[in-house]
């Protein structure tokens, strides 16, 4: 027996923020990131919706990027301290995701994040509280999904939560609220939907009520990214609409190991003086990934079925497999978005020299591959690397070097 689940309910197209004048309830907390909503306005209006729907509202500010266990925590308290009945996220996929874990520990004040981590482990949630999410960004789509990513910055490790409890009741997806995303955003969350439709396809988890969402995500997004990142905004729309059709896929029919590696290098060279951005990272990997998966007979018919589906061309299944990744490499170039980490930059954009050492690389590689084989999106991957293919993988990732293995 399979599970497929979503938003309750899905306001979407322009001006979708006014449904926020139609919610129930008492008091609302309104979770939000640095600043770019209050900036443009959506903040206001968001709280002004709920006011006119007779509600309290309180906000809680600043969630940084790559959110914090210990941003969590604070949440939660103000949580406890108001008892909101409605907790409202809105932004990119940060303050998003801090929410979803905020929520948990507001309905459950004795759970340790430990625990939080235990793939589909949640108890019961909507106890003391509904979830509403909004989206600001075309590519976590976590406004959709069961999953929110926080990370342990002690650990240098992002850490992602697994819980069909957490899928939000209401999500908003106005792409008034994306046309404010910065040229480099764009990219990046681009690839990171990309990254979801292709994984949710071929993942071991997919099914015939995820496969249609999936396709129609990267038929959408191979017709629309590139144009959104320059400047369209009537793609940039469209862009916010497949994100969100790329989250509903992956959400159900789960991920792979572009994002294990990418959950657990993001924050891994910190240190260093730059995060390797997520979207950035999944883009980066996901060619190696499919050219490594690609071994495995049935992934290798699955990305054939998506080349055919980008119309790329192609004979045999190894053609359209190269076809693909060729095409993938390129969108990367389109969107300024290097190849490997060696040439990442600290501000994301390819350098002829990265912000990572290669001698700091090495030295922390088994620990990277360790904890990227232990990740909860490596179980759905079609193939099971173990941790020499792991180390090979990355290595490759870093050098932009050929899978051969």
């Amino acid at each position: 027996m399979a599970r497929f689940t979503l938003p309750r309910d899905l306001y979407h197209g322009k001006g979708a923020l006014e449904a926020l004048k139609s919610f129930e309830g008492r008091k609302a907390m309104i979770c939000v990131g640095g600043g770019s909503m209050k900036r443009f306005g959506f903040l206001d209006r968001a709280k002004q919706y709920l006011e006119e729907a007779g509600m309290e509202v309180q906000l809680f500010e600043g969630i940084e990027p790559d959110p914090s266990v210990e941003t969590v925590m604070k949440g939660a308290e103000a949580m406890a301290a108001f008892e909101p009945d409605w907790i409202i996220a809105m932004g990119g996929g940060s303050p998003i995701d801090a929410a979803k874990a905020m929520w948990i520990k507001y309905e459950y004040p004795d759970i340790t994040f430990e625990d939080m981590c235990k793939v589909f482990g949640i108890p019961k949630l909507r106890k003391k509280a509904q979830f509403c999410a909004i989206s600001s960004t075309s590519g976590t789509a976590t406004e959709v999904t069961a999953f929110s990513i926080i990370t342990d910055y002690q650990k240098g490790v992002k850490y992602p939560i697994a819980d069909f409890e957490i899928t939000p009741d209401v999500a908003i997806v106005d792409p008034d609220l994306a046309e404010t995303m910065p040229q480099k955003l764009v990219a990046h969350t681009g690839m990171d939907a990309m990254t979801h439709a292709v994984e949710a396809y071929v993942s071991t988890a997919n099914c015939d009520f995820t496969d249609p969402l999936a396709l129609h995500a990267i038929k959408m997004i191979q017709s629309d990214l590139v144009a959104s990142y320059n400047g369209d905004m009537t793609r940039r729309a469209s862009m916010h609409n497949a994100q969100c059709l790329a989250g509903m896929a992956f959400s159900n029919a789960l991920l792979g190991i572009v994002h294990s590696m990418a959950h657990k290098t993001g924050a891994a060279f910190a240190d260093h003086g730059a995060h390797i951005i997520h979207g950035a990272a999944n883009a980066m990997y996901l060619p190696k990934v499919i050219a490594y998966n690609a071994k495995d007979e049935t992934a290798k018919k699955r990305y054939g079925e998506i080349a055919d589906f980008m119309k790329l061309g192609g004979g045999t299944p190894e053609e359209k497999v190269e076809l693909l990744i060729a095409y993938l490499r390129k969108m990367n170039d389109d969107l300024n978005i290097p190849h490997c980490i060696k040439n990442y930059g600290a501000d994301s954009y390819p350098a002829e020299q990265g912000f990572v050492p290669e001698e700091v690389f090495l030295q922390r590689l088994p620990e990277i591959a360790a904890n990227a084989l232990l990740d909860a999106c490596t179980g759905s991957n079609p193939r099971q690397p173990d941790q020499e293919e792991m180390e090979k993988l990355l290595k490759c990732c870093y050098y932009d070097t050929e899978v051969d293995f």
